[in-house]
């Protein structure tokens, strides 16, 4: 099998919980077919501890310890340092953060992978 390490883009922002659960569905999926997998929201849960991202209404006034600036810093880091391929979440081209992530891995030639 063909090992790919993939970054999972998907919107977060106005979404109950960030979407937090849909990238971890997600990146199960991914392992379980034998990929390494960069998951943002697990990378999220790390730094702040999970559970961190409870919001009804995904507002990032709802967690005021995050800094976007540095998540997608790391976030942006893993894609041009080590990805091969970027999975997109349904609903990504509604996302400014996704839509930046996808543009940075077509720029370097990444596989793009539609979930």
């Amino acid at each position: 099998m063909n090992t790919k390490r993939i970054y999972i883009a998907g919107k977060m922002r106005q979404i109950k919980d960030f979407n937090f659960p849909a990238f971890h569905a997600a990146a199960a999926k991914l392992r379980a077919e034998g990929h390494v997998v960069f998951n943002p929201a697990e990378e999220d849960e790390l730094k702040y501890g999970e559970g961190f991202a409870k919001s009804e209404r995904g507002d990032l006034a709802d967690i005021p310890q995050f800094d976007l600036r540095k998540a997608l810093m790391a976030d942006l880091a893993y894609i041009c340092e080590q990805a091969t391929a970027i999975a997109a979440l349904p609903g990504w081209q509604d996302s400014k953060g996704a839509t930046a992530e996808l543009a940075v891995g077509r720029a370097l030639g990444l596989e793009i992978i539609y979930l």
